[in-house]
């Protein structure tokens, strides 16, 4: 068979028949997928340090490093990113001209095992899932849209459907411009729902906790989205799904928030300062849509040891300063963005890792809500939220200037309060006096604070 397609049989003997066959196997509510991320997921994704080249090594390394320093904090989801289903990859982009996928008989991609060693023999990544199930923490993988190419060229069988193949079920219309991969699944044709049915129940039974599903949200491919919250509310394992890449279409916000968990406002954030600016600018249109178990998304944390094999530039620590990394923090957290760390984690120093593991930082960003930008003019910026629990404020301050140190700052009207609180400087815990009707800083360019108010007895 040609090499470009190596067809793992043995694997239909290494599983039990798929869930969706089997007796008893529950069948998930619609909209029950909301509970199982309650509050925005964390993690950790493999895309800014090894971009479609990571190794279970580092896999495993960065699992072993989440679970000794940054579990206590929250942090549970290990996830592989792109093309782990590609032997020869490179860094720096893809290999489009003779790229060697693994795919099983039912054309589904299986992990190149080059990379991969422990999914030999059709175990896919069953045994990466269980080590990093046994730390406690949580198993993630990134997939394109549609169906592979190859298995379309193969006239490759859908699983479950008694003889329908995938060259009766893809369309070359809207094909993703930038990955040439896969062909569009056609919504309504037979054998179409099976097929998104099958890789679904396979990441099942591989243990996986978390779906990054990419070229799905620009355009927004609303029936293939459909087909894939289908597939997960019946497969019975919960699955906390993602849609990637940005920009979602506001229009579509509705429709996003009742079948993903999370989803992209923007495309790939990196360490550059007009990202976060960027961000900023888009955010505006999606506060309204921040709700327990539906997260709009801010993507990866560009922070700490990243492009190790030359993903966006060469390998360096981040390129955005002290300042510029507390800015960077303080939007996602007081956004309440999911927190998907970039950095390779055994390459963080100490600085790195104090802005993942910073306790009254975090519950803000975990108990937090109404989540509101109070203002965004000349180059200065205010978001606030609220913790019931509490009764505390946070607010969070921006000087986006390149150039000009500014005074900004906020009054009681703004917060809707006519109380007394005293004001701590969140990340250092200093002290900042009190707060009644007005408060203002001096910020930096590129600077942000990031407060909390507690109500004086």
């Amino acid at each position: 068979m040609n090499r470009s397609i190596i067809s793992i049989f043995t694997a239909a003997l290494m599983f039990p028949p798929c869930v969706s066959a089997q007796k008893n196997v529950k069948h998930f509510a619609k909209g029950e997928f909301k509970e199982w991320a309650k509050t925005p997921p964390m993690g950790w994704n493999s895309w800014d340090c090894y971009g479609p080249t990571v190794e279970e090594h580092e896999v495993k390394a960065n699992a072993d490093y989440m679970a000794a320093h940054l579990k206590p904090y929250g942090w549970e989801y290990i996830v592989v990113d792109i093309r782990w289903f590609v032997e020869n990859d490179r860094a720096g982009g893809y290999n489009q001209t003779d790229p060697r996928y693994v795919l099983d008989e039912y054309g589904r991609y299986l992990p190149a095992v080059n990379r991969f060693p422990s999914a030999a023999d059709g175990k896919g990544f069953k045994e990466i899932a269980d080590y990093i199930h046994r730390k406690g923490l949580k198993f993630g993988i990134h997939i394109m849209r549609g169906i592979p190419v190859e298995a379309v060229r193969k006239k490759l069988p859908v699983k479950g459907t008694g003889g329908i193949t995938a060259d009766l079920i893809y369309s070359n219309e809207l094909q993703c411009k930038w990955l040439r991969d896969n062909y569009t699944v056609v919504a309504g044709r037979p054998g179409a729902q099976e097929y998104y049915n099958s890789i679904i129940e396979l990441y099942a039974q591989w243990g996986v906790d978390f779906i990054k599903v990419d070229d799905i949200t620009r355009p927004y491919h609303k029936a293939e989205i459909e087909m894939i919250r289908r597939a997960i509310d019946q497969c019975g394992r919960s699955i906390v799904l993602s849609l990637s890449p940005g920009e979602t279409p506001v229009n579509d916000g509705s429709h996003v928030c009742e079948h993903a968990n999370m989803w992209r406002m923007v495309d790939d954030v990196w360490d550059l300062w007009n990202d976060i600016t960027h961000l900023l600018d888009v955010a505006q249109n999606w506060y309204a849509y921040i709700s327990p178990g539906t997260w709009p998304d801010c993507d990866m944390i560009p922070l700490g040891r990243i492009s190790v094999r030359g993903e966006r530039g060469e390998e360096r620590m981040t390129r955005l300063t002290k300042n510029e990394q507390y800015c960077l923090m303080n939007l996602f957290t007081v956004f309440k963005s999911p927190l998907m760390f970039g950095g390779d984690l055994p390459g963080n120093d100490e600085f790195t890792l104090s802005l993942l593991t910073n306790e009254e930082v975090l519950k803000m960003h975990r108990e937090s809500s109404g989540v509101r930008q109070l203002f965004r003019e000349n180059g200065k910026v205010c978001i606030t939220s609220r913790n019931k629990n509490t009764d505390e404020i946070y607010v969070a301050l921006f000087n986006l200037h390149d150039t000009d140190t500014q005074e900004t700052g906020f009054h009681a009207q703004m917060l809707g309060t006519k109380e007394v609180y005293s004001v701590s400087e969140m990340w250092h815990g200093e002290n900042r006096g009190t707060f009644k009707s007005d408060f203002a800083i001096s910020l930096k360019p590129h600077e942000s604070i990031l407060l909390k108010l507690t109500p004086v007895p």
